[in-house]
């Protein structure tokens, strides 16, 4: 069982785990795809291979079967996993696509899941409770240092833990085969979904060399926010280094995806790079009494040669209800519905609208704008759990 208590998970690897536990877990891990299939396009998942049995029989018709994908099928963008606790259903997006979706449990009354924006911050495979009687907590992946984290459990169709994200073992296991640390994680009340969206005040990248090399290492540095390693516990970057390069010149040759982080209630402008503050400048808001939500805008990939950069905004809306434990604890699980028809981002156009940013500010972000760099606009400030080793982390409520 989870918990949203400080320390609930300990940092230390897990020394063991007895062989009742591991065929429980076998035996649940093969019924995921009956009722969420996963869409699998990608072959370099290793749960694959540990819960094979049923061989993606229920995939669908028009999916490429696992044994006819190619090895080489990496995600196309920045990964963000979007949560949804009216639903308790985990909605899985690459570059702005639903790839995945599945049923979570999420947190009980008295014990809620928070909302709001996050990212993965740690990984281990084998985890238990340092709390709730050494309870497994497989394919544990950390939202915040007290204690909230997504990880295989028991997904009975409502809200059942102590806060934490319970996914069914054989998502639990793709998902955390398929990220890394950085990976953006936003928890809201209802089913959000990334839309495409374009505005004057969005960040521009810089003019950025077009050459192969250049390309592939803006792919390995947007892959910080999704690609598959072996060893998801140490921080990725890439080097990167051409002849008349910013690197070139003596400046960082690593290429990592930034975070912006503007503030209404402080009226300030944060960035981060690599989970590590880099500056701060105040800001304007027009009419700061009144709300501008929260909004997370993910630069996609480049475009016109690097002289523009596709953008999508999830904006998670504010004082909805939130469910009791009485109201959902005979709720089935929800059946695979199609994606409702995506809303034109006008509040957070409206946002971006409001914010006056000084130009020396805009001209020094561009410069270090990148694909899967993000922009997260909102009315609170972030977070105590935003410090050492984090993204910036925005709870709503």
């Amino acid at each position: 069982m989870s918990a949203s208590l400080p320390g609930h998970i300990n940092s230390g690897p897990l020394a063991a785990i007895t062989m009742p536990v591991i065929a429980i877990f076998m035996l649940s891990a093969g019924t995921a795809h009956a009722q969420f299939p996963f869409w699998p396009r990608y072959t370099f998942w290793p749960g694959h291979h540990a819960t094979s049995n049923h061989k993606h029989r229920h995939a669908p018709p028009n999916s490429e079967s696992a044994g006819n994908a190619r090895p080489k099928d990496f995600p196309k963008g920045p990964l963000q996993i979007i949560v949804s606790i009216t639903d308790q259903r985990v909605s899985l997006f690459d570059n702005g696509t639903l790839i995945a979706r599945s049923s979570v449990s999420t947190g009980i009354q008295g014990h809620p899941t928070p909302l709001g924006v996050f990212s993965v911050i740690d990984k281990q495979r084998w985890h238990r409770s340092n709390i709730y009687s050494a309870a497994p907590m497989p394919y544990m992946q950390r939202i915040t240092w007290s204690g909230i984290a997504l990880h295989a459990g028991v997904v009975p169709g409502h809200p059942a833990s102590h806060g934490c994200i319970r996914l069914k073992n054989d998502f639990a296991a793709r998902l955390w085969h398929l990220t890394k640390r950085g990976a953006r994680v936003i928890i809201a009340h209802n089913d959000v979904q990334p839309v495409e969206i374009t505005n004057p005040h969005l960040f521009k990248p810089k003019a950025v060399s077009s050459s192969p090399e250049f390309q592939t290492g803006i792919a390995a540095a947007a892959a910080t926010r999704g690609l598959p390693v072996s060893n998801a516990e140490t921080p990725e970057t890439t080097s990167l280094q051409i002849p008349g390069s910013a690197a070139a010149r003596g400046a960082p040759n690593k290429i990592v995806p930034i975070s912006v982080f503007v503030s209404r209630k402080l009226s300030k402008l944060f960035v981060r790079r690599g989970f590590a503050p880099l500056f701060d400048v105040p800001v304007r808001v027009e009419n700061p009494e009144q709300p501008l939500g929260t909004h997370v805008f993910t630069a996609m990939e480049f475009q016109n040669e690097g002289a523009a950069i596709r953008w999508t905004v999830v904006s998670i809306p504010e004082d909805f209800p939130r469910m009791s434990e009485g109201a959902t604890k005979e709720r089935e699980a929800p059946a695979k519905q199609p994606l409702p028809s995506a809303p034109l981002p006008d509040k957070a156009n409206a946002a971006l609208d409001r914010i006056e940013i000084p130009p020396d500010t805009v001209e020094r972000i561009s410069e270090l704008l990148t694909p899967a760099s993000s922009l997260i606009i909102s009315d609170n400030g972030f977070s105590g759990e935003t410090g050492k080793d984090t993204d910036f982390i925005v709870v709503t409520h």
